[in-house]
């Protein structure tokens, strides 16, 4: 389980890893795996060089943290990169797209599109031992979401520990507009469909997310209450991928629906093309 910071200063080791990182967003140009700047396997590292990152967005953009998203909620994943738990990283104000909007060319480096169940909080969440019937009561309503996750690590080429440090491979998120209670939704069962210009590419159910997108959120709450930094009202928790990510190509339209909670779009622009050079024709014309 993820620890508060290991120091009130960052180490040295988790200063160069998280500007690598910052360096890679900040230019577009991916960096190599940071997991060799830290030390082998730790996690707690792993979160620092995060949290370093998070301040230094929230310093430097003027922005804000509006939530929480859940990370390897899949078991296949877990087993890939030899986890048995989730990871989490936090989701900033400039980071929403609006539903039908569209993400600017350049705006990510290497993006890939999954669905999930996004929930919204009434309450807070201060305890260490989160049952489901708190979340439950916590939660004031859900809505669909797209979550755009990016890697700021060259081809992907990530461990757990790159992928923590890396604030979870987060990019961007969609929220539906249409709230749904929990009262009116079987979160388990809810069934997702995402498409891309109207071809389905990815599919899956409320219960291929940890066995149900509550189960992501009692984990996730009492990770950070343990921590210290628990849920607050307000904040939005994406629960975790209901189906495979997919990886985006300039101009690409995605709309997933999920069953009780409706749908959610994102378009991506496409390539800015170069604007071509004037023939002599054309600067015939101008002059007339």
């Amino acid at each position: 389980m993820p620890t508060p910071p290991s120091a009130d200063r960052p180490s040295a080791a988790v200063v160069k890893a998280a500007d690598a990182l910052a360096e890679a967003a900040r230019t577009g140009v991916p960096c190599p795996p940071v997991r060799s700047l830290l030390p082998d396997g730790d996690i707690t590292a792993a979160y620092d060089v995060q949290r370093l990152n998070v301040a230094r967005s929230l310093e430097q953009r003027g922005t804000r943290v509006v939530g929480r998203k859940i990370g390897l909620t899949s078991p296949a994943v877990q087993r890939q990169l030899g986890v048995d738990q989730p990871d989490f990283g936090a989701l900033l104000a400039d980071m929403a797209v609006p539903d039908g909007g569209t993400v600017p060319a350049g705006r990510l480096l290497q993006p890939k599109v999954e669905a999930e169940v996004a929930l919204v909080l009434g309450t807070d969440l201060p305890d260490a031992r989160i049952t489901v019937a708190d979340v439950l009561r916590a939660v004031d309503f859900a809505l669909p979401a797209l979550e755009i996750v990016d890697s700021r690590i060259a081809d992907w080429d990530i461990s757990l520990v790159d992928t923590v440090a890396d604030n979870a491979s987060s990019g961007l998120f969609v929220l539906g507009t249409s709230p749904v209670p929990l009262t009116a939704l079987d979160t388990r069962g809810v069934r997702m469909t995402m498409s891309r210009a109207g071809e389905q590419v990815s599919a899956g159910t409320g219960a291929d997310c940890l066995g149900g997108p509550l189960n992501a959120a009692v984990w996730l709450a009492s990770t950070l209450a343990a921590a210290g930094d628990p849920l607050r009202a307000g904040d939005i928790v994406l629960t975790g991928a209901l189906g495979p990510m997919v990886a985006v190509d300039p101009g690409d339209v995605f709309e997933a629906r999920i069953s009780g909670l409706g749908s959610v779009r994102v378009t991506f622009a496409a390539d800015e093309e170069s604007p071509e050079e004037p023939t002599e024709a054309s600067t015939e014309g101008d002059r007339r």
